[in-house]
């Protein structure tokens, strides 16, 4: 690679190695697995660097290639205990939405019990801000498919967090 590319990559990889990295932990749930989902997604990224012509589009390109390797990973059989893990325990006496480390970690908990699918959708459209647009082309599928797994991805939520889920909504 030549150097002006390099220091490119280098660049775009300080600018948004934490989002990602962020994004790789609310879809699998944990910090380790989620560097490893992150770094791999940057190392895909940079041998494809010289090919992708559009720089405006490496969001879309990093999150897409994340989204499909923690999907994946999901379906293996020895990580399918993340998904079916102990439910989180009951949440009678979660700390108001205004305590921040508080409501990450029921909302990481609850995320947790989603099967991963919608699991993905649900942290694409209102953790990442996507809009369903977005969302489908992050996960290369239709605008239908992500309406529908926003809404059984919530109805999946709501059952494990019941009353916790009103909290983590933002005032207004």
């Amino acid at each position: 690679m030549d150097e002006p590319s390099e220091r490119e990559f280098a660049e775009y990889f300080r600018e948004r190695r934490d989002a990602v990295r962020r994004t790789a932990y609310l879809l699998c749930g944990d910090w380790h697995r989620a560097d490893d989902h992150a770094q791999a997604a940057f190392v895909a990224l940079h041998r494809h660097w010289r090919r992708i012509r559009d720089r405006e589009a490496l969001d879309a390109w990093m999150r897409r290639t994340l989204v499909r390797a923690v999907v994946d990973e999901s379906r293996r059989p020895w990580r399918r205990e993340w998904a079916t893990a102990e439910p989180p325990p009951d949440r009678t006496g979660v700390p108001s939405a205004s305590d921040a480390v508080a409501t990450r970690h029921v909302l990481v908990d609850g995320l947790r019990s989603v099967p991963p699918r919608q699991r993905a959708v649900l942290v694409l459209r209102y953790l990442d801000g996507l809009d369903v647009a977005g969302t489908a082309a992050a996960l290369g599928c239709s605008e239908g498919t992500v309406k529908s797994q926003t809404a059984h991805g919530l109805t999946a939520l709501r059952a494990v967090l019941g009353d916790a889920l009103d909290d983590l909504r933002p005032a207004g």
